[in-house]
């Protein structure tokens, strides 16, 4: 089952149950879906999805940040349980010890060196880790490394 599909199912299963938050997120996603499908003029393959729930969440994630800074906790709260449904559509997040090891590897592939051979290790690494880890952490231990 493609993730559209499994959205799709997810809507239908959360209208039955009338779990509002749920269906209202995956009312969201599904959105933004279908304006990058008609932006681009393109069907979009799994990838395509989980690279566009990574935009909601890192979206979610700064309003989160703001909320809590002007003490509106209620409106953090939304935000989070949206955080919540559209983790679960991305796959199984890797380990710390699993992206160090990647990172190193990667890092020897590349023959990387120094902060100017940053952008070759990003993008070495980012098909290799698309949805499954945070590209904000991995770009600080990039810098860490190559530092």
């Amino acid at each position: 089952m493609t993730l559209r599909a499994q959205i799709s199912e997810d809507m239908k299963s959360a209208m039955r149950a009338k779990d509002s938050v749920r269906l209202g997120t995956i009312r969201l996603l599904q959105a933004a879906i279908k304006q990058r499908e008609v932006d681009e003029r393109i069907e979009l393959t799994d990838a395509d999805v989980i690279s566009v729930i990574e935009k909601m969440l890192k979206q979610r994630r700064d309003s989160i940040t703001a909320y809590e800074s002007a003490n509106r906790a209620d409106l953090a709260d939304v935000e989070k349980a949206e955080v919540v449904v559209l983790q679960t559509y991305l796959p199984k997040q890797l380990t710390e010890e699993e992206v160090s090891a990647l990172l190193e590897q990667v890092v020897a592939d590349t023959g990387a060196a120094s902060m100017k051979d940053m952008g070759k290790v990003m993008a070495a690494i980012k098909p290799l880790v698309a949805g499954k880890a945070d590209m904000g952490k991995i770009s600080g231990l990039i810098k860490s490394r190559l530092a």
